[in-house]
């Protein structure tokens, strides 16, 4: 009876655990669910107000009775407007207007089935295909082509249908240009995020490479465990700079394209501005962790200012994310880092292979941040000096 008691128990106790878990799982999903509707409430409005628009302009103004296509055009285009430049929103609404209006023309004169269908489809796409069309445009003249001939196949409508399909194109096209407000905050959100990424991966390698010159108590185990942490990160942060890029690039088109949004242009191409520098600073971080990694792996022992020097490049990392929404910050971070370079340039040339690698990648992050702060590159390499031993410079 008694391992059957303690299997009991230890069934219980493995219930009491995973109730909690399971819970916390729950809101988590629960959470993203509701974060994914927030950021996509303003595309669901705008397809909602497209299609009810575009529906009375056929119904009341063109005077159709059954404008199916003008709220399914609108929608149609926006659905492949969010995110994406007003180009693919014009081209999608012309792939409809043809697949409709080639579908339209050939049942008033043929009728529909088989041979129809394939005939149309094929018809639809090859003059969209000579119109110069892409993917979208392509496709979506042979579906709406197929529509029309297949499941609303009406001889005696004319072309009421492709003027449906126009409007509600037009429409789709007008309300495409009210960009939502997040792709002009995004941008410098994901330029923040990046940036105080970046500024944790340093600090958790200088405390790596902080356990393994004090020689704690199993400080071996832990520094190993915190470097190795700190790369993983330094490796993944590539990928948060691809949603920077992404995300600048539709801020940009954004607001060269949207007349409600141009005043915000000098913003947001600021923004731009920073992911070359910032992509030179990640790859310089990146090999600058992986080194020191290394030299724990190797048990090689960094200079005893490193860890200090790791932090106050840190700072100036943390100093220029907070300057992305206080201006102010840039100036201590201009300081911050232009102090470090030329505390690099008065240290004595290391020994060890790991120790040099760390110190030329600090120096040349140094001017990486430097421009992040609108310093020029020239200034930003003055403000790290040449050493007199010969170390190489950026």
């Amino acid at each position: 009876m008694d391992p059957v008691r303690l299997t009991l128990d230890q069934l219980r106790e493995l219930r009491d655990d995973i109730a909690p878990q399971a819970a916390r799982r729950s809101r988590a999903s629960v959470r993203r669910r509701l974060e994914r509707w927030r950021d996509r409430i303003f595309f669901i409005a705008q397809c909602a107000l497209a299609a009810g628009v575009a529906w009375a302009l056929a119904r009341y103004v063109a005077g159709h009775h059954q404008p199916f296509f003008a709220p399914v055009a609108a929608m149609v285009c926006l659905g492949f407007s969010f995110g994406q430049r007003l180009r693919r929103v014009a081209e999608v609404m012309v792939g409809v207007a043809v697949g409709v209006g080639v579908g339209d023309l050939f049942v008033r004169f043929f009728g529909t089935g088989v041979p129809q269908i394939i005939f149309v489809v094929a018809l639809a796409m090859s003059i969209a295909v000579l119109l110069g069309a892409g993917t979208l445009m392509t496709t979506q003249a042979g579906v709406q082509a197929a529509i029309v001939t297949t499941l609303l196949p009406n001889p005696g409508a004319g072309f009421s249908r492709w003027l449906d399909a126009v409007l509600g194109g037009v429409v789709a096209l007008a309300a495409a240009t009210i960009a939502p407000a997040a792709a002009i905050r995004r941008p410098r959100q994901q330029a923040s995020e990046v940036l105080n990424e970046l500024s944790a991966i340093l600090v958790e390698t200088a405390e790596g490479l902080r356990d393994k010159n004090d020689q704690e108590a199993h400080a071996e185990e832990r520094d190993e465990r915190e470097l190795t942490d700190a790369l993983r990160r330094a490796r993944a942060s590539e990928a948060m700079l691809d949603d920077l890029r992404s995300a600048a690039a539709e801020g940009v088109a954004v607001v060269r394209l949207s007349p409600f949004r141009r005043r915000h242009r000098g913003r947001v191409q600021q923004i731009a501005d920073l992911v070359v520098p910032l992509d030179r600073a990640i790859r310089n971080i990146r090999v600058l962790v992986r080194r020191c990694a290394v030299s724990v792996w190797r048990d090689e022992r960094m200079p005893d200012e490193y860890p200090m020097l790791l932090d106050r490049l840190a700072d100036g990392t943390r100093l220029i994310a907070e300057s992305l929404f206080e201006p102010a910050a840039k100036v201590a971070a201009h300081r911050v880092l232009g102090e470090l370079g030329r505390r690099t340039a008065e240290l004595p040339l290391p020994a060890g292979l790991s120790a040099v690698v760390v110190l030329g990648q600090i120096r040349s992050t140094v001017v990486d941040l430097l421009e992040l702060t609108g310093t020029s590159y020239d200034e930003a390499r003055k403000l790290v000096p040449l050493r007199l031993d010969g170390l190489d410079e950026k």
